[in-house]
């Protein structure tokens, strides 16, 4: 076993990247529902920007076919620079290679379309060639059918790549609840992106902790009746 595996994630062990998540590659996705992939890939990316994780955005092809990056995405990196290349293996492109050693971690957390090509290829060549430890996010990816990320998941993890979802990596983020410097940021992460688990601690802060309730805003208070 390679010890390296069993340490946890942390915000100086890590950095984070984003493989082609364009509404080209976003429209072949049969592997999840493409909104929920959608909500998830911004949530990591919102997590990565609370714990100020390194972060690498590359595309492919974007004016002769893949398309813009979500500008979900973009907004939680409103100055990053894109690393746009021609080949479906980001490890080919020398500057996300130049990037990655730049950031000076070997632990490497990865979302992207599709599973079994562009993940698939990055992880393995990254591995084999670069040494990296490689994180992928299951849920902040996806592949043009379910069978097709299934296996392509298979295959990386028996070459060593370990599997885990966006929640999963932004908790070991924050791994303690006494971390007061992130602990409101992720709370409100979770509300926004985290489904059934947003709604319970909604319940939890308004119920049970007696947070001021959410109510109409003035606007709202004050809108006339539709007339009949």
């Amino acid at each position: 076993m390679n010890q390296s595996k069993l340490e946890l994630l942390t915000p100086h062990n890590c950095q984070v990247i984003f493989i082609d998540h364009q509404p080209q590659m976003a429209f072949g996705v049969q592997s999840i529902d493409r909104q929920v992939l959608k909500n998830n890939t911004v949530a990591l990316a919102k997590g990565a920007k609370i714990f100020n994780i390194p972060a690498i955005i590359t595309t492919v092809e974007t004016d002769s076919f893949s398309g813009y990056t979500y500008p979900e995405l973009l907004d939680v990196f409103p100055n990053q620079k894109l690393l746009e290349r021609t080949s479906m293996n980001s490890w080919d492109d020398q500057k996300v290679r130049d990037a990655l050693a730049a950031n000076q971690r070997n632990k490497v957390v990865v979302s992207g379309l599709w599973t079994e090509v562009c993940n698939n290829s990055f992880a393995l060549s990254a591995i084999l060639e670069g040494g990296y430890e490689i994180y992928m996010v299951e849920d902040a990816s996806g592949g043009t059918s379910k069978a097709a990320h299934d296996y392509a998941m298979q295959r990386m993890i028996q070459a060593g790549v370990i599997p885990v979802t966006w929640q999963q990596v932004v908790l070991e983020w924050q791994r303690d609840w006494a971390r007061k410097e992130s602990y409101d940021a992720v709370m409100k992460l979770v509300k926004e992106h985290s489904g059934a688990y947003g709604m319970g601690v909604d319940y939890a802060y308004t119920m049970i902790h007696k947070a001021p309730q959410r109510t109409q805003t003035a606007h709202e208070a004050i809108a006339p009746v539709p007339a009949k």
